[in-house]
């Protein structure tokens, strides 16, 4: 890839000190393990890793033995207690057969809702080194940021996209005190980035998916946007795109146009 835009698709994940590919890579969709070691080899070093994702779990089963610090594994458990961390801690270590996993996330955290237990579960983890930096996914904006202010996470997984772009006032103002990594999903708002919206013109342009990863990876708060494809195809297409660099304030400023038709089209979409 172009020298042009190294700083666009590289970067230190926050305070992690973990030096990422901008573009993570997610396996919700099942591309199959040929795609996840095509990523791997692309330089996308950062993967979110599921129990329930086989191919990415055989995929790095043969790729870590020989690449372990280069590659920033992410795994998680949902936000129901103690019991549910231990668990998913130790299946994430023995199914991937390595002795740490370098993110450890509490997913679907709602507002006011982090269990100081998981968290201390987690920080002893973290001191025996089989987990290196603990963070949460979460919805709620406004309880992350008053989380990044107290300096509790080391890792943020939120939504940030052209339709939801709340982030900006209710996390971003804060990251400069704790610098937290900040890691991003849906940019495609679930496809309906890729869709006409109900009033939007029958001729009116509609973005790529390509370009809902720029718009994300344009803003420098955002370390890392994670893409789920379905297949090789669409891999090499969201890597070409993202390779192309940040977006022109024009590209932006019609991102947010559309993005805000899409949202005032599904309200009800949370």
């Amino acid at each position: 890839m172009s020298s042009e835009h190294t700083d666009f698709l590289h970067t230190t994940l926050g305070r992690t000190g973990q030096r990422v590919f901008r573009l993570g890579l997610g396996a919700l969709y099942r591309p199959g393990e040929r795609a996840v070691r095509e990523g791997i080899e692309a330089g996308m070093n950062f993967l979110l890793w599921h129990f329930t994702n086989p191919q990415m779990t055989r995929a790095l089963r043969e790729v870590l033995p020989g690449q372990r610090e280069k590659v920033v594994i992410a795994a998680a458990c949902t936000n129901l207690g103690e019991w549910f961390v231990h668990r998913a801690v130790e299946s994430a270590l023995r199914r991937l057969r390595t002795d740490y996993v370098d993110v450890f996330l509490i997913s679907w955290v709602g507002a006011g809702k982090l269990r100081p237990r998981s968290v201390e579960i987690l920080q002893r983890y973290r001191e025996q080194g089989k987990i290196r930096h603990i963070g949460i996914s979460t919805h709620e904006r406004k309880y992350a940021g008053e989380l990044v202010r107290q300096g509790l996470l080391d890792v943020l997984m939120m939504r940030y996209n052209a339709a939801h772009r709340c982030a900006e006032q209710d996390i971003f103002p804060h990251l400069a005190g704790s610098n937290p990594g900040v890691v991003s999903y849906t940019a495609t708002r679930w496809t309906y980035l890729l869709r006409r919206p109900r009033g939007w013109p029958e001729n009116g342009r509609i973005p790529t998916a390509g370009e809902c990863y720029r718009f994300v990876l344009s803003n420098p708060n955002v370390h890392v946007c994670f893409t789920a494809p379905t297949n090789c195809a669409q891999l090499r297409e969201n890597l070409a795109a993202v390779a192309r660099g940040p977006l022109q304030e024009e590209d932006m400023e019609f991102m947010r146009r559309f993005g805000d038709a899409v949202h005032a089209a599904q309200r009800w979409f949370l």
